[in-house]
C-alpha cells in the first residue's frame, strides 16, 4: 500500500465498513431486494383492505395459495439459471393431478405411494427434455412446448373431464395446520422445498448449473460438466412440477385435465418477479418463492378490490414485463442506454441510416447464404437448399394421402379429399406466413392463441351478421391485430424483452382483454359474405380457394424476392452482421412482429366466417400446430433459414394428418400426443440434416 508524502493513512470506521457491506450485500442481490420490496408494497395494500388487519387466517389462505405457484416457480426457476425455460410445467401439474385422482385410494399406503410416482413421473418428463435439448442440442422452447402437448394429452386419456376426489385425510395433511394455530402446513412444504434448493445450490450441482447458464463454454474448458448439470436441473424441476401437483390435488380436493393450463404465466411471473431475468446463471429460488406469494396476494387485492377475474391474466401479463424491465433496470443490463437512445434525436440516426444504405450489400434471400453459387447455372443450382428444406414436408403429404386412401378406399373421393385438405389447411397457411416470418428472424410469436380470439371476438361483435359493418369491421381488426404485433416487437428491440416472455405475457393480456370485452360469452354473428367465403361454392370449391393462392405468392415473394424478405433472412442469420451491413435491425423486427399479428387477425377472421361466430378458446389449439408447420416445413428455429413453400407444405401434411386421426378410433386427446412427437421427430430431423450438410 503507498500514500503520499505528509498524508496519513486513516482505519476506515465501524461505520463505514458496515456501510460498504450493506451496498455490496444489496449490489449483489438485486434481484431479491427488488422481490422483497415488491411483496411487502403488495401486503401493505393488502393489510389495507383487512378490516381487521392481516391475521392468522390470511396467512393460512394465501400459504395454501401460494404453495403451488410457489413449487413450481422453484423447478423453472433452476432451469432458467442454467440458461434454459420449459413450456411444459403447467402440464405436468395437470398430469400429477389427474394421476391422483384416478389411481389413489383411500388407504395411506396408496396416497403416498402415488404422490411419489406422480413426482417420479414429473422427473421423467424432465429427463425427456433434458435429453432432447442437451444431449441432441434442440432448442428449450420447441422441446417443451412439444412435451406440453404430449402430457397434456395423456392427461386427457387419464381424466377427460373434471371429476374424481381424493381423501379428506390428504387434503387435510397438506392445507391444516404443522402447528395449531401458529404454523400453517403449506408454509412447511415450502421451507422443505427451500431446503432442498439451498443443499443444491450450496452443492457442486449448484456451482455447475450457475456455470451452464452463465458461460457454458468457459465452465466446459475448466472441466465442469456443464451437460449432466442442465440435464439434471430439467429433471429436478420435474420433480418440483410433479410436487405442486399433488399439492394441488390436496388444496381442491378433486381433479381436472386442464387445471394446469392456466398456471405457465403465474410461473413465469414468479420466477421473474423473483429477480431471476432470462439468460440463465444469476436468481435463487428464495426470491421466486416470494414472488409465488406476491402474485397470491397480488391476486387477493384484486379480488378485495372487486376487480373482474377475467382481467387477472392482464395483470399478470403487465407485471411480468415490469418485472422484465427491473430487472434489465437493476441488474447492470443495457437497459439504461436503450431508455437513453430513445430520448436522442431522430435526426441523427435517419442521417446515418441514409448514408450508410447506400453502400448496403444486398443479403439473399436464400435461406443458406453461404451456399449461394454467385454464378447461376439453372434453376437447381439456385433452388436446391430450399427444395431440399421443403421436399420432406410434401413427401410426408403424400404418403398420408395414400395411407388415408388405402384405409378408407370405399368412401375415398379425391377431389373432395384435395377440397377439404386445402379449406381445413388455409388457416394453418395464413397463420404460418406470420409465424414463420417470426421464427425465420430468429424469435416466436406465443400471443396466436388469444390474438386469433380476441380478433374474431372483435369481428363478430362489431359486425354482428352485417355486410355493410363488415366493409370497415374486417380492416379494423386486422389493424388491431397488426397493433398487437407492432407493441410485441417494441418490446422486444426497444426494451430489450425477450421474444419468448414479451408475446407469453401479451398472450395473458389479451387474454384478459378478450374476456373482458365479452364478459366471458362472445356475441354476435360473421358477416354472411363471410361466411359464403369459407363455406359457400364456386367452381366446386369454397370461394376462399380461389384467393389463397394469390395470398400464397405475395407472402412468398415478400419473403424471399423483396428488399424486406432479404433483410429478414440477413438479421435472422446473423443480426450483429446484418447491423454491421447497415440492415435496420429494429425496424425489421418490429415490421415482422406486426405481420405476424396481421396474419393472427387474418386467421381470426377465417375462423370466425367458418364457424359462422367467435368463441373462447377458439385460437388455443393454434399454438403447437403454428410452431410445427413451420418446423415441419424445414424452418429451422435458430432464424435465417426456411422457405414459405415449406411452410405450405407442412401445414398440408398437417392437416392431412388430423383428417386421418379423425378417421380412426383414437381419442382425440391421442392427437395432442401425436403432434407432440412429429414436432420432436421434425427437429431431430432438422438437426441430422444441418449436421450432415
Amino acid at each position: 500500500m503507498t500514500s503520499t508524502p505528509g498524508t496519513a493513512i486513516l482505519p476506515s470506521s465501524p461505520r463505514n465498513t458496515f456501510v460498504n457491506a450493506f451496498q455490496r450485500l444489496i449490489s449483489n442481490n438485486r434481484g431479491l431486494v427488488m422481490a422483497i420490496s415488491v411483496f411487502l408494497i403488495a401486503f401493505l395494500v393488502l393489510s389495507s383492505y383487512l378490516a381487521n388487519g392481516y391475521g392468522y387466517s390470511d396467512l393460512v389462505g394465501t400459504s395454501a395459495g401460494a404453495t403451488t405457484l410457489a413449487l413450481a416457480a422453484i423447478g423453472q426457476t433452476l432451469v432458467i439459471i442454467s440458461g434454459g425455460l420449459d413450456l411444459s410445467a403447467g402440464s405436468v401439474i395437470s398430469l400429477s393431478n389427474a394421476l391422483l385422482v384416478t389411481q389413489a385410494n383411500a388407504s395411506m399406503t396408496s396416497q403416498v405411494t402415488w404422490s411419489l410416482l406422480a413426482i417420479a413421473i414429473g422427473g421423467c418428463v424432465g429427463l425427456l427434455n433434458g435429453t432432447f435439448i442437451v444431449r441432441l442440442k434442440l432448442q428449450p422452447v420447441v422441446v417443451t412446448l412439444a412435451t406440453m402437448f404430449i402430457t397434456q394429452g395423456l392427461t386427457l386419456l387419464l381424466l377427460k373431464q373434471p371429476g374424481g376426489s381424493v381423501a379428506p385425510a390428504f387434503s387435510a395433511f397438506f392445507t391444516g395446520d404443522a402447528i395449531e394455530g401458529v404454523l400453517p402446513m403449506p408454509l412447511v412444504v415450502v421451507a422443505t422445498a427451500l431446503l432442498i434448493w439451498y443443499l443444491i445450490r450450496n452443492s457442486v450441482l449448484g456451482v455447475r448449473i450457475y456455470a451452464a447458464g452463465s458461460d457454458a463454454a468457459a465452465a466446459q474448458l475448466r472441466g465442469l460438466q456443464v451437460d449432466s448439470a442442465k440435464l439434471l436441473s430439467y429433471v429436478i424441476a420435474g420433480c418440483f412440477y410433479g410436487a405442486a401437483g399433488v399439492f394441488l390435488t390436496a388444496q381442491t380436493g378433486s381433479g381436472d385435465p386442464l387445471i394446469g393450463a392456466s398456471m405457465l404465466l403465474p410461473i413465469f411471473v414468479a420466477s421473474v418477479l423473483g429477480g431471476t431475468p432470462l439468460g440463465g446463471g444469476r436468481g435463487g429460488c428464495a426470491g421466486s418463492v416470494i414472488g409465488a406469494f406476491t402474485v397470491t396476494l397480488i391476486a387477493n387485492i384484486l379480488l378485495l378490490a372487486d376487480v373482474s377475474t377475467y382481467y387477472s391474466t392482464v395483470v399478470e401479463g403487465v407485471v411480468l414485463i415490469l418485472a422484465m424491465l427491473g430487472n434489465s433496470y437493476f441488474g447492470g443490463s443495457d437497459l439504461k442506454e436503450r431508455l437513453r437512445r430513445l430520448t436522442r434525436s431522430a435526426f441523427k440516426r435517419r442521417t446515418a441510416s441514409r448514408t450508410a444504405t447506400a453502400a448496403t450489400p444486398k443479403v439473399a434471400p436464400s435461406a443458406n447464404a453461404s451456399a449461394i453459387n454467385p454464378i447461376q447455372l439453372n434453376w437447381w443450382l439456385n433452388h436446391k437448399a430450399d427444395v431440399m428444406l421443403c421436399l420432406p414436408a410434401y413427401a410426408g403429404l403424400v404418403t398420408l394421402a395414400v395411407i388415408s386412401a388405402i384405409l378408407f378406399h370405399t368412401s375415398f373421393a379425391f377431389s373432395g379429399y384435395v377440397t377439404s385438405l386445402l379449406l381445413l389447411s388455409s388457416f394453418l397457411i395464413v397463420l404460418a406466413a406470420g409465424q414463420g416470418a417470426v421464427v425465420l428472424i430468429g424469435g416466436l410469436d406465443l400471443s396466436v392463441p388469444y390474438t386469433i380470439t380476441l380478433c374474431a371476438v372483435l369481428l363478430t361483435s362489431l359486425a354482428d351478421g352485417s355486410n355493410t359493418a363488415a366493409i370497415w369491421a374486417i380492416p379494423l381488426v386486422i389493424g388491431v391485430g397488426a397493433g398487437i404485433g407492432l407493441l410485441n416487437g417494441l418490446g422486444v428491440h426497444f426494451l430489450g424483452i425477450s421474444p419468448f416472455l414479451m408475446t407469453l405475457a401479451m398472450n395473458g393480456i389479451l387474454q384478459g382483454i378478450a374476456l373482458g370485452y365479452s364478459n366471458g360469452s362472445p356475441t354476435g354473428l360473421a358477416p354472411p359474405a363471410l361466411k359464403w367465403m369459407l363455406t359457400g361454392n364456386v367452381l366446386g370449391v369454397a370461394p376462399v380457394l380461389l384467393v389463397l393462392p394469390v395470398f400464397v405468392v405475395i407472402v412468398g415473394s415478400l419473403l424471399h424476392k423483396t428488399v424486406f424478405g432479404r433483410r429478414l433472412f440477413a438479421v435472422g442469420s446473423n443480426p450483429t452482421a446484418a447491423r454491421f451491413a447497415a440492415v435496420p435491425v429494429g425496424k425489421t423486427l418490429i415490421a415482422t412482429y406486426a405481420f405476424s399479428g396481421m396474419c393472427s387477425a387474418m386467421t381470426g377472421i377465417l375462423l370466425a366466417g367458418f364457424t359462422g361466430q367467435a368463441f373462447m378458446d377458439m385460437g388455443d389449439p393454434y399454438l403447437l400446430t403454428s410452431i410445427a408447420v413451420v418446423v415441419v416445413g424445414g424452418t429451422a428455429m435458430s432464424g435465417g433459414k426456411g422457405h414459405y413453400a415449406g411452410m405450405v407444405g407442412g401445414a398440408l401434411m398437417l392437416t392431412a394428418l388430423a383428417t386421418l386421426l379423425s378417421g380412426t378410433t383414437l381419442p382425440p386427446a391421442a392427437r395432442s400426443v401425436i403432434y407432440g412427437l412429429v414436432v420432436l421427430v421434425a427437429v431431430v430431423s432438422m438437426r441430422s440434416r444441418a449436421a450432415k450438410h
